[in-house]
């Protein structure tokens, strides 16, 4: 069956190249080379909606896939001016139910990943000296004004902080965000970890966006 799915999945891309130009073709090729599941983003509670739209476009530029939304108390809505559509490009997913936080964290671990959470004033390393080749990284990022929650603190393995040398004890969630991703991600490029998508990861992918791409796609391989 998996095969099969396969060969639908490229004959499809095959098609719908026909109706892109090359160029775009391209670009959507190279994004596909950078983007990761090694590390996931996940957000919890963020209250305020462009915080967490200028997250998913900051999720986006470095590559990242996946992105798992907390909303127990906050309902994430995209802010459009500042998402800018990025949204449509990650696999985003989203968490109501009771002790989502809990649920969530022992899904991950389970998943091979390390939960890793942003905290300014925890007892962490900084982004710079985060080693990022010791497993999949979980990287949390909590509400404007208090933070990471008291229960993700307990079930978080390491923390990760931005060393500041002003006034402000803080930054903003989605400056917070844009910094951590740069400073790992970068990392994680240079070294020699298997962090890119499989080859059925990228298939699915490409047949995903290009159909994003093309107007009326559906209509297009219905014909074919």
């Amino acid at each position: 069956m998996k095969n099969t799915d396969n060969t639908t999945l490229q004959q499809e891309i095959d098609h719908l190249s026909e109706f892109m130009l090359p160029e775009r073709y391209r670009v959507i090729k190279n994004v596909l080379e950078n983007r990761t599941k090694y590390i996931t983003v996940c957000l919890e509670n963020i209250f305020h909606t462009q915080n967490a739209s200028a997250i998913l476009r900051s999720c986006e530029a470095f590559g990242i896939q996946e992105v798992n939304l907390i909303e127990t108390i906050c309902e994430f809505k995209p802010n459009i001016q500042i998402a800018k559509g990025t949204d449509k490009w990650l696999d985003i997913h989203s968490h109501k139910e009771q002790n989502a936080t809990t649920n969530l964290v022992k899904q991950l671990k389970r998943d091979g990943f390390r939960i890793v959470s942003t905290a300014p004033h925890a007892n962490g390393v900084s982004c710079e000296d985060f080693d990022v080749t010791k497993g999949k990284i979980a990287l949390f990022f909590g509400t404007e004004k208090t933070g990471i929650s008291d229960e993700l603190a307990e079930l978080t393995d390491e923390f990760i902080t931005i060393p500041m040398y002003g006034f402000v004890e803080s930054l903003n969630v989605s400056v917070c965000s844009a910094i951590s991703l740069q400073s790992i991600t970068e990392k994680l490029h240079k070294s020699e970890i298997d962090w890119q998508l499989t080859n059925q990861e990228k298939l699915v992918m490409l047949n995903r966006w290009m159909k994003y791409s093309i107007k009326d796609s559906e209509g297009i391989l219905k014909i074919k």
